[in-house]
């Protein structure tokens, strides 16, 4: 076990949390994953199945005597979102996560850690190898391709469950149980471009220095958008022509850098830089204090024709929060993220990413980015969304797991909804009578480099996830 897990506990969890996050997973690349929980399930005796888009469920039996008591489902996804800093050198492909322990922290060094959703695979894994836990029959179903599209989830075939409480092990702060969760739908704009010969001086301008993080859980921050910021700088340069334009990389990632070669005097980048900086840096002092623009010589022989209305586009696209809720205080209701923004040899894409607890809100959002695009002449498409969860405060499931906490801790847990996709929205679509609760332990920053799990939160989320199945075993 790598030093920085020695002697933490669960130690049982802790290692194979230290096996996965040494497997590649990025989303839609869950291969190696998949055959080290299938190798687990061959070595441990374990009836499993794998359906058509590469889901797995394991099934275990009762513990002695607890035969009778309603099955259980265990429930995490087996991808992470693969993000890094840009000046480390790492592959997603083949390299091992590398980890530290800071402060009471696991972290990794210049990459996401992957404890979304590495903590909750380990953790069902665990129990599947504990003999010592006390449950009823149980169904551990591990999904994949959750971060970039809920595939997994979205395929899951209708009856392959048995369970009557579904325990989904893939949220981010201890002490709080989620029984909902907002739907969201991607807008996907095409900006068809034509190039011209080009001869002059070419600069990159780029930013970067900014803390992103999930564009749902972490809207609210009002963190600085690279894209954003760089339309801004764009848009103060009277007549900039684009050779080539990046930014993000993710659909749920709130963009932490974005570059841009232009076709423009050195003075007026200079000034644009200048100027956007000195104003992003006032704007974010308390989000993003280590914002930084820069600009540098650069070669480019083409511009693209259309460069003031990719710019104006830009400028005009919406991001961040547009409604809080009523029903829930502190709740994002609706927002949306300016995404990515990337060229290619025809087009340049823009991808938004909208997500809201209200369907009509999420569908209105879309219909005026649809109509944003139809204005300025961009091809839009909008692929089917996902459907949120719908609380349920009456549930048997939260009233036995609200007392099992306040007898382990002492205290009332927080009952609340996320502003983001889970899986349980699509799993309750298929199984409607199945009640769920979604928990786990603190993990800040998920989606970025400075993604970090609490560890003592990680012990608490195991004594409450061991004591319930106990409980729900009769």
């Amino acid at each position: 076990m790598d030093k920085a897990l020695e002697g933490l506990k669960p130690e049982l969890l802790w290692r194979h949390f230290d096996e996965i996050r040494r497997i590649p997973r990025c989303s839609k690349n869950e291969g190696k994953i998949r055959e080290y929980v299938i190798k687990f399930a061959r070595e441990k005796a374990l009836e499993y199945e794998v359906d058509e888009v590469g889901n797995v469920l394991i099934r275990k039996k009762a513990t002695p005597g607890h035969e009778g008591a309603p099955t259980v489902v265990l429930q995490a996804h087996l991808d992470m979102v693969c993000e890094k800093n840009s000046d480390v050198d790492f592959d997603f492909e083949k390299d091992a996560i590398r980890i530290k322990r800071e402060d009471g922290w696991i972290t990794a060094e210049g990459t996401t850690l992957g404890a979304d959703n590495g903590i909750g695979v380990a953790a069902a894994l665990a129990v599947l190898e504990d003999d010592s836990i006390v449950h009823g029959p149980l169904e551990v179903l591990l999904t994949v391709d959750e971060e970039t599209g809920l595939t997994g989830a979205s395929n899951l075939k209708p009856n392959w469950l048995r369970g009557k409480y579904l325990l989904n092990l893939d949220s981010e702060d201890e002490g709080v149980f989620f029984i909902g969760c907002a739907g969201g739908r991607d807008t996907v704009l095409k900006i068809p471009v034509s190039r011209k010969d080009r001869k002059g001086t070419a600069f990159e301008i780029k930013v970067s220095g900014l803390k992103g993080g999930h564009s749902g859980v972490d809207i609210h921050l009002q963190r600085g958008n690279a894209i954003r910021i760089l339309a801004r700088v764009l848009y103060e340069i009277d007549g900039a022509e684009i050779a080539e334009i990046h930014g993000g990389n993710k659909r749920n990632a709130i963009p932490r850098e974005a570059k841009a070669i232009v076709f423009a005097p050195e003075e007026k980048v200079k000034e644009a830089v200048e100027k956007v900086l000195a104003e992003v840096r006032e704007e974010l002092k308390y989000s993003d204090p280590e914002v930084k623009i820069e600009y540098s010589p650069s070669q480019a022989s083409r511009a693209i024709a259309e460069s003031k209305r990719i710019i104006d586009f830009l400028m005009a696209l919406p991001h961040g929060v547009l409604a809080m809720s009523l029903a829930m205080e502190g709740l994002v209701e609706t927002s949306t993220n300016l995404a990515v923004v990337k060229t290619g040899e025809g087009e340049v894409e823009v991808v938004e990413s909208s997500r809201s607890s209200v369907n009509s809100s999420l569908e209105f959002v879309c219909k005026q980015l649809r109509a944003l695009g139809d204005l300025a002449g961009v091809q839009t498409h909008q692929p089917p969304g996902y459907p949120g969860w719908t609380p349920n405060p009456d549930s048997e499931l939260l009233s036995k797991m609200k007392e099992i906490y306040r007898r382990l801790f002492g205290k009332e847990p927080e009952v609340t909804a996320i502003h983001a996709g889970l899986e349980t929205g699509i799993i309750g679509k298929n199984y409607p009578n199945m009640e769920m609760i979604s928990f786990g332990p603190t993990i800040r920053f998920p989606h970025s480099p400075d993604e970090k799990v609490e560890i003592a939160s990680v012990e608490k989320f195991w004594r409450l996830l061991v004591e319930t199945l106990r409980e729900l075993a009769g």
